[in-house]
């Protein structure tokens, strides 16, 4: 018995920064999503790295297309605090055609249980089209904790990950059917969504 081969997956990463984007430091956020990206997925992967600045229009654009060049997933790393230059949300949420809370209040969560000023995170997720378009905190370390989720001392799930999520929400929409390497994050599927080993 042999599995089918794994569906390919186009995923935009895009990190939003003033700074980062016209060169005063070097981003992190681009880098974090692809190592984890490429460490969670069996899927073979084709990925859209956007840098852009904290511009209210650029951030839609960029979104409008990634989400027209067929990424069925797309994450943004920057810009969810109170700042006033802080607008990815409002960026997200004008291209939505369907708001998904559960994302953000799911990260704000993890995030919880390390920093009180998490529920100053304005973190959410959206769906346009066939895509899910999920707004990620700025910091690396942030980035892995929301994705990934937390464990205890001996590896046991002590807080899920929002990634747990993404593949079903993505098999809902129409998109690919994404694989996970479980040890990083083990997807969740109803049984009557799993595909069968062929």
């Amino acid at each position: 018995m042999t599995t089918a081969p794994f569906d390919p997956v186009r995923i935009g990463i895009v990190s939003i920064s003033d700074r980062a984007s016209s060169g005063v430091y070097e981003d992190k956020g681009l880098p974090a999503l692809q190592e984890w990206l490429g460490r969670a997925l069996k899927n073979p992967i084709a990925f859209e790295p956007r840098l852009i600045p904290d511009e209210q229009a650029g951030i839609s654009a960029a979104l409008i297309e990634l989400v027209d060049a067929g990424c069925s997933l797309v994450l943004t790393t920057g810009g969810t605090g109170p700042a006033p230059r802080d607008v990815t949300p409002e960026a997200t949420l004008a291209v939505a055609d369907k708001v998904m809370p559960g994302f953000g209040e799911q990260m704000r969560q993890i995030s919880l249980r390390f920093v009180p000023t998490a529920i100053l995170s304005r973190q959410c997720a959206v769906i346009r089209g066939k895509s899910l378009i999920i707004n990620l905190p700025g910091q690396p370390k942030s980035i892995q904790e929301t994705l990934e989720g937390l464990r205890d001392a001996g590896g046991k799930t002590v807080v899920p990950g929002i990634f747990a999520a993404v593949p079903y929400c993505i098999d809902l929409i129409g998109g690919p059917y994404l694989e996970t390497n479980d040890e990083v994050c083990k997807a969740f599927r109803p049984k009557s969504a799993v595909r069968p080993v062929r």
